[in-house]
């Protein structure tokens, strides 16, 4: 077999990180989906679900961000595949919209609060995880 040239590592490179980011995010999709199908009814509406689902993700993403082995290949398929597909700004948005146009401008500022003081300690909790897992390791890319 010849040895590649480097345009062509280049692009298998690139291929490989496109197909870890697919393999991430058709799953954290389907779950996301599957949350707000099944228990946006017992959380209050579709709003209760997608906290819940951007929660999820800023936990994740926070260990992701850690001290992690391998973790260029976990980034590109759990955070940049399964967690962009999770969670989303503008479902986000438009939960809060929705909450505005139904006259509930209280419940949507308790939705902004909440869900920027939540995601935050998620995200350092989930770092702290990481950091208490693998101890003080530098990042192995």
């Amino acid at each position: 077999m010849a040895r590649l040239e480097r345009p062509d590592r280049l692009l298998w490179s690139e291929l490989k990180a496109l197909a870890l980011v697919a393999a991430g995010a058709v799953p954290g999709a389907l779950v996301r989906w599957q949350l707000v199908g099944l228990l946006g009814p017992q959380l209050g509406g579709p709003w209760g679900a997608n906290l819940l689902a951007n929660l999820a993700g800023c936990l994740l993403l926070g260990f992701l961000s850690g001290p992690l082995p391998y973790r260029t290949p976990l980034m590109l398929l759990l955070g940049i595949g399964f967690c962009g597909s999770l969670t989303t700004f503008s479902g986000w948005i438009l939960d809060l919209a929705s909450l505005q146009d139904q006259g509930q401008s209280l419940g949507g500022l308790a939705l902004v609060l909440t869900s920027l003081a939540l995601g935050l300690l998620a995200a350092l909790g989930g770092r702290a995880c990481s950091r208490r897992l693998f101890g003080g390791r530098q990042p192995q890319f």
